[in-house]
Order: structure tokens, then sequence, then C-alpha cells
């Protein structure tokens, strides 16, 4: 498949956060600024956050899609 107008990620902001490497990202949806978070971690990677209508927005989502994750992970450790 031949994408004629591929959207290249236009990362505006990235920061380490509980050890996961978080990267926003921003484009345009019919004109409006979106946002969207990738997060990197010793075992792969995820869009922490899809889409965004604000870099406070974004941010904060990410952040609490990496407490969830550590959270389900202390969970999951402690049926053990």
């Amino acid at each position: 498949m031949l994408f004629t107008d591929p959207d290249y990620p236009h990362v505006v902001l990235s920061f380490t956060y509980r050890g996961f490497h978080l990267e926003l990202d921003q484009s345009t949806h019919h004109g409006v600024p979106m946002y969207a978070v990738w997060a990197t971690h010793d075992r792969g990677c995820a869009v922490a956050v899809p889409g965004a209508v604000s870099r406070t927005e974004a941010i904060y989502r990410a952040k609490r899609w990496v407490d969830d994750r550590l959270r389900r992970a202390n969970v999951d450790d402690s049926k053990r």
C-alpha cells in the first residue's frame, strides 16, 4: 500500500516519567491541533494517548497511563 500523504511524527516534547520515556507528538486534524503520546519502556513501546486536544491533557493522560500500568504490574506480582 502506498500512502500519498504520510503523517510523520512531530515530537514537540519528550521526558521520562517513572521509567517510561514519553514523547508528545503534535499534528492537526481539520485544522485543529491534536496530540498523541508514545510511551517507550524496557519491554517495548505503546501509544499511551491516541488523541488529546491540548498538551496539558495529553501529558496528564500519559502519566495516568503509566501509573495504571505500574499499578497493574504490582498487583500481578503480588498474586504470584
